[in-house]
């Protein structure tokens, strides 16, 4: 079985507030509601998402020079300028970011878009929004 962690606000009433972008667990985001399960071992399980945070989670593995800490980082300024957030992992040479709604959604597309022909990285959509899925056409 593999499982995730991720950071959570318990919110007292058998659901959390997820507080970090999800590195693997799709169809969530940063600031979703999430209810949770306890189990005998004290460990909190997570089932269904009450409300939806309007964040979206972006996956990218990068590629240039070869997914390195200086290139992890350069992606993370770069989206970061254009109002997301997010943090690497060395293991996969992959970032996460979380992209809230009021972030430049079709400069990020492009960007995307733009970093995967040119060979940077490889992106997926983890959690994306109507706003999100509307930037396709805009472009």
């Amino acid at each position: 079985m593999s499982v995730e962690s991720l950071w959570a606000v318990d919110l007292g009433d058998g659901t959390v507030r997820l507080a970090n972008t999800p590195w693997f667990v799709r169809g969530v985001a940063n600031d979703d509601i999430v209810r949770v399960e306890v189990d005998d071992e004290g460990l909190w399980w997570a089932g269904e998402t009450v409300r939806a945070s309007d964040n979206c989670t972006i996956r990218l593995i990068v590629l240039k020079d070869g997914g390195s800490v200086a290139a992890r980082q350069t992606v993370l300024d770069t989206f970061h300028r254009l109002g997301t957030t997010g943090e690497g992992i060395e293991q996969y040479q992959m970032v996460a970011l979380g992209i809230p709604p009021t972030a430049e959604l079709s400069k990020i597309r492009e960007l995307l878009v733009h970093g995967e022909a040119e060979e940077w990285w490889h992106w997926e959509e983890g959690c994306v929004t109507a706003a999100w899925r509307a930037t396709t056409s805009s472009g």
